[in-house]
């Protein structure tokens, strides 16, 4: 049986990827990495590329090994990528870049169904991060996973919106997206349309995924990048929301009548560094590990208290440098097994 099988966010997780920090860095300057991530330099030349330093690496993966340690524990089966050497240098014939890190799978690839989806990725950067997963991808396509890769975009400087900062930091020109832009919701799909999404790319998912389901998009909620940060189903009926970006006018139709915890406050935990990659709202990210138990950063106690109000079980971790490098624990995992079977929550 394939051992890639995952329906939504919240059934019982039996295995799993988690991420790695190992010779992350900011890569060399270009128009995507601008556009996407740092514009507010000013200009493309001003990007602060090179190596994280020590202290961020090697306390992050103090914090991602206490993540792996916590969910084997749970009887839960962790799978890592292997190391890379990020400062490498690759091109295609239309450009050349260097690497970022392998500490987000949830961004290059997503499990949906017994599928496992190789996701076309806006940033130049991580062209080739998969490459780190490739002996975990084989595996999954001996068990009997359907294993796809998306057409790889070209990413030529006329994809990226440079000068515009009103629009998207992508055109449509191509199938771009992040995978962090997916939510599953049994046979029903939430897709960001954002900087890191483009709608050619929710076309390109839906031929793939077929009849089976349904993806919807939605370009009024958040701009800026991953879903993640913004909306996190904790079970059917149950979510919790970033009240800075959704309100009641626009809840995605997917979650009207749900209950919805509409956070409005949450701990900054800060950036040990001059560049970060997310806002204080990657506190919000957090992982499902079955419906009644989440993984939580242990900082953020008004979102705890609302989980345990509504019978969440929470473990409070950490990720001493979620904003430098850019994700919590919903970014630096991706589930792909989980006990359960595809529903229709909305027949």
């Amino acid at each position: 049986m394939s051992k890639v099988r995952v329906y939504n966010e919240w059934d019982p997780l039996e295995e799993i990827l988690v991420g790695r920090a190992t010779n992350a860095r900011i890569p060399c300057p270009d128009p995507g990495l601008f556009a996407v991530e740092y514009r507010e330099y000013g200009r493309i030349q001003n990007i602060p590329s090179g190596r994280y330093n020590d202290r961020v690496i090697e306390e992050t993966e103090e914090d991602l090994d206490d993540l792996v340690q916590t969910l084997q524990r749970l009887g839960i089966t962790v799978q890592r990528p292997s190391i890379a050497d990020h400062s490498i240098k690759f091109s295609t014939p239309d450009w050349e870049s260097d690497g970022q890190h392998n500490y987000c799978p949830r961004d290059i690839l997503t499990a949906i169904g017994t599928w496992i989806i190789e996701a076309p990725i806006v940033l130049r950067s991580r062209f080739f991060e998969t490459l780190s997963y490739k002996s975990i991808l084989i595996n999954y396509l001996q068990s009997g996973a359907k294993w796809i890769s998306a057409p790889r975009p070209r990413l030529t400087n006329e994809i990226y919106n440079v000068e515009e900062s009103s629009s998207f930091a992508i055109k449509d020109y191509e199938p771009i997206f992040d995978a962090a832009n997916i939510l599953r919701l049994g046979r029903d799909i939430f897709y960001l349309v954002s900087d890191s999404g483009n709608l050619c790319g929710a076309l390109w998912l839906q031929t793939v995924l077929g009849e089976e389901y349904r993806v919807h998009t939605y370009d009024n909620i958040y701009s800026g990048s991953h879903v993640d940060t913004t909306i996190v189903p904790i079970r059917p009926g149950l979510v919790v929301v970033n009240a800075e970006r959704v309100s009641k006018q626009n809840i995605p139709n997917l979650f009207k009548g749900w209950d919805v915890i509409y956070l409005d406050e949450i701990v900054d935990i800060g950036c040990y560094t001059s560049t970060s990659l997310a806002t204080k709202w990657i506190g919000i990210n957090l992982l499902m590990v079955n419906p009644n138990l989440a993984i939580v950063d242990k900082a953020q106690t008004r979102l705890i208290r609302e989980l345990e109000k509504r019978d969440v079980d929470v473990m409070g971790l950490q990720l001493r440098h979620a904003r430098t490098l850019g994700g919590g624990f919903h970014c630096v995992t991706l589930d792909v097994r989980r006990r359960g079977s595809l529903e229709d929550y909305y027949a």
